[in-house]
C-alpha cells in the first residue's frame, strides 16, 4: 500500500469523525480552544488504535468484527443522538439556554463509535504485505485529528447561527450516521 493510497484511506475513516465533530461544535458553540483540541487528539487516538489493533488481531477474527461493527456504531451513535435530541427537546422548555459541557464519557463515547470501522481496516491490513502499519495508523491519526478540529469549528460556527435548534440537528445527524453505518455494512459491504 503505497502513500496515496494510505492518505485515501485515512481520509475516508476520518469522515464520521469529521461528522460528529461538525455536531460537538454545533452543540456547544462555547467550546475552548483547549476542549476543541481534545476532541481532534481523542478521535485522532482512537482512528489510530483501532487499526492497530485490528492489525494485531489479525485474520482469525475478521468475520467476528466485521459481522458486529455496525450494531456497535448504530447503538452508540444511537444513544447518544437520541440523549442530545432528549436534551434538545428539554433545552426549548427553558427560558434560558444550559452552558453546554461536553463529557469525557461523551468524547471516549464518540471516540469508539467512529473508529469502529478503522478496526475492520486494521484486519485488512494485516493480510497485505507491503504495509507499514506504524506509519498508516500515525497517518489515519493525524488526519482525523485535523479533520476533527476543522469540523468542529465548522459546527461551532454554524451552531452560533442555529442558536437552541443545534443541539437537535447534531443529535439528528449523529442518529443519521449511526443508521448510515449500519445500512452500509448490512447491504453494501
Amino acid at each position: 500500500m503505497n502513500v496515496f493510497e494510505i492518505l485515501l484511506t485515512a481520509v475516508g475513516l476520518s469522515m464520521d469523525a469529521f461528522a460528529v465533530a461538525v455536531t460537538d461544535g454545533l452543540c456547544c458553540t462555547d467550546l475552548k480552544k483547549r476542549q476543541m483540541l481534545e476532541i481532534g487528539i481523542c478521535f485522532g487516538i482512537f482512528q489510530g488504535i483501532m487499526p492497530l489493533t485490528g492489525f494485531f488481531l489479525g485474520k482469525a477474527f475478521e468475520n467476528y468484527i466485521t459481522a458486529a461493527d455496525h450494531y456497535v456504531a448504530l447503538l452508540l451513535l444511537g444513544y447518544i443522538g437520541i440523549s442530545m435530541i432528549a436534551d434538545a427537546v428539554r433545552e426549548a422548555k427553558r427560558t434560558e439556554p444550559e452552558h453546554c459541557e461536553l463529557r469525557l464519557k461523551t468524547l471516549l463515547l464518540q471516540g469508539i463509535a467512529t473508529s469502529i470501522d478503522a478496526l475492520a481496516v486494521g484486519v485488512s491490513f494485516a493480510a497485505l504485505a507491503n504495509i507499514h502499519i506504524y506509519y498508516a495508523v500515525s497517518e489515519i491519526a493525524v488526519i482525523t485529528c485535523l479533520f476533527s478540529l476543522i469540523g468542529v469549528r465548522c459546527g461551532r460556527r454554524f451552531g452560533r447561527k442555529l442558536g437552541s435548534r443545534a443541539m437537535l440537528t447534531g443529535g439528528v445527524i449523529l442518529v443519521c450516521l449511526g443508521l448510515k453505518i449500519f445500512i452500509e455494512h448490512l447491504f453494501f459491504a
